[in-house]
């Protein structure tokens, strides 16, 4: 089953940008498909694969960080070829 999912992450700290961009790089490495725009991250793939990447760097940045907001939005599709059509 293919999944698409929505995620920002939000270090609760004056240095916020860092953990963010580390949490980006390794998602990116992942093999996944991942975009990418100012306001959130988009990962999108095999259910299992996802949700075992987002499970272990999910868990990794919230270990080292004091104060973390994650919000994440989950479809049930590959939505990563969407165009608008209006």
């Amino acid at each position: 089953m293919k999944i698409s999912v929505e995620l920002t992450l939000s270090p609760l700290q004056d240095d916020f940008e860092a953990p963010i961009i580390e949490f980006i790089k390794k998602l990116r490495n992942s093999g996944l498909t991942v975009l990418e725009n100012p306001l959130s991250t988009q990962v999108f793939g095999d259910y299992d694969k996802v949700m075992e990447l987002l499970n272990s760097e999910i868990k990794e940045s919230f270990k080292n960080l004091d104060h973390v907001v994650l919000t994440m939005k989950v479809v049930k599709s590959d939505r990563s070829d969407y165009e608008p059509h209006f």
